[in-house]
């Protein structure tokens, strides 16, 4: 049997447009909480003390629960308002063709991530930043700075900018767009007074 053909952009989007119409309340409060509340119970998935379950049986009916809500819930977007559903095999294949691992960064500023295991005793991969919090512009490069030059820290993830020249830098203006230019820069700047030019953001 020949391998299935991967499904690129185009065929998704495609899948969108025929998927099942919902509301993103619907998509949030209705059909999410109602399936996850299913898989819970279909799988017998309890939690007790433990955040992270080591229990291989429960690790196991974790991942089948994962992917059986994939399966039956599907993937909404919310700007077409849509559903778009896949089979487990087409999952599966999506896993067998997940890269290896990931170079993100150049030179000497690499981070390199690779699957981590319970236990791991490789070093895990460290992001610093804000993580979109709001960052004033006045210090948005010292606070970046700050975190570029931390040597644990091996990637950032920047702050996101709420005004730009002292203007909102409100959804779909031109600000929001200057806003992200100026946070590009930024970041750009902080890695290089850090002394790390090359770091992944």
């Amino acid at each position: 049997m020949a391998p299935a053909r991967a499904l690129t952009i185009f065929d998704v989007y495609e899948r969108f447009t025929k998927g099942k119409k919902v509301t993103e309340a619907e998509w949030d409060y209705q059909i999410i909480p109602t399936n996850a509340a299913a898989m819970k119970d279909k799988y017998k998935i309890k939690f007790g003390k433990e955040m992270i379950p080591e229990d291989k049986d429960m690790k196991n009916r974790l991942f089948q629960a994962g992917m059986d809500m994939l399966v039956t819930t599907g993937f909404y977007n919310c700007d077409l308002g849509r559903v778009m559903n896949v089979t487990e095999e087409e999952v599966w294949d999506g896993i067998k063709k997940t890269p290896k691992w990931l170079l993100l960064g150049e030179g000497k500023d690499a981070a390199r991530f690779d699957p981590r295991h319970g236990n791991d005793a490789r070093k895990p991969i460290i992001q610093g930043g804000p993580t979109g919090a709001p960052v004033s512009e006045e210090v948005f490069v010292q606070v970046m700075q700050s975190y570029a030059q931390e040597a644990v820290v091996d990637t950032l993830v920047n702050g996101v900018m709420a005004t730009i020249e002292g203007h909102s830098a409100k959804t779909n203006t031109p600000w929001e767009i200057k806003a992200e230019l100026a946070e590009l820069r930024a970041v750009r700047e902080a890695r290089i007074r850090a002394g790390r030019p090359n770091m992944a953001i």
